[in-house]
């Protein structure tokens, strides 16, 4: 019953009704954090932009498909969480925020991202996941702090050439897409930590064992017919994992060498950089 209200009252802008949805926070928390995350809101309360000393907003889970331009007095914010909402287009709002650094944009209903995202020039995080993008938007290739591209579960086929300009990029997750090759692009990336592409459609794997960076390549759940061959303790996750990029023979025999430690795998909760 509690949350069919909350449903309710989100739809009315009475200061009474809005301070019911915010239960009573008048005043900026001692953390600098308001977590409205699960609250069925269909609007952003506007007086939480009154907290302008805010480092960190979390509205996962909501109905939002809009923002108040009041958001952009939030200009110390740097986490924005706006995952598990209702949104097509990413409020151009968000991109006033220029100390974003981490931004949250899974689970929604996103076909691309505004050319104003470039303003964000500290953001170093980047959560697009189950969205409806059928290509990475060039733009993403404008944010030169990136270090953590999740963008799993679109459509995406291919990976633009201007990838390889984020040279700050260390993980990337593309599991769940269209691609049918492996992205050229990520062999010119030797910087490269963590390459997720479990779950697409290769089926051929080029050799990523010149990539002096890679710590980890998941590749599970593809039809391919090789595993890519990879450099010396780097963490496999796939068909053959288990093999040594290549297998040693001596005396007609082949020597396999199992890995003891658990790969890494994508987080399953957000997680703020260190």
């Amino acid at each position: 019953m509690g949350n069919s209200l909350k449903a309710i009252l989100a739809f009315v802008p009475s200061n009474k009704c809005q301070k019911y949805l915010l239960e009573d926070l008048e005043e900026m928390p001692v953390d600098k954090m308001v977590d409205l995350s699960g609250r069925q809101m269909r609007r952003l309360p506007v007086h939480i932009c009154s907290f302008r000393e805010l480092v960190k907003l979390y509205l996962s889970d909501n109905n939002l498909n809009h923002l108040p331009p009041e958001l952009e007095q939030l200009q110390n914010l740097q986490i924005l969480a706006l995952d598990f909402n209702n949104f097509k287009a990413l409020p151009l709002v968000v991109c006033t925020l220029k100390q974003l650094c981490i931004l949250y944009l899974g689970n929604n209903k996103l076909c691309s991202l505004p050319l104003e995202l470039r303003l964000l020039q500290n953001l170093k995080t980047l959560w697009i996941e189950s969205n409806c993008l059928q290509y990475l938007p060039e733009v993403v290739c404008e944010l030169s702090l990136l270090k953590t591209l999740h963008i799993g579960s679109n459509a995406l086929r291919s990976l633009p050439p201007q990838l390889q300009c984020l040279q700050e990029l260390r993980t990337i997750w593309l599991s769940g897409n269209l691609l049918s090759e492996f992205p050229p692009v990520l062999l010119d990336m030797p910087f490269l930590e963590v390459i997720d592409v479990d779950r697409n459609s290769i089926r051929f794997f080029p050799s990523l064992a010149h990539l002096p960076g890679l710590k980890l390549v998941i590749y599970d759940h593809n039809p391919c017919r090789n595993a890519p061959k990879v450099a010396k303790g780097v963490r496999r996750v796939g068909r053959w994992s288990e093999e040594t990029p290549e297998p040693r023979k001596r005396s007609g025999a082949v020597i396999e060498i199992t890995l003891d430690e658990k790969p890494l795998l994508p987080p399953a909760a957000k997680t703020e950089p260190e």
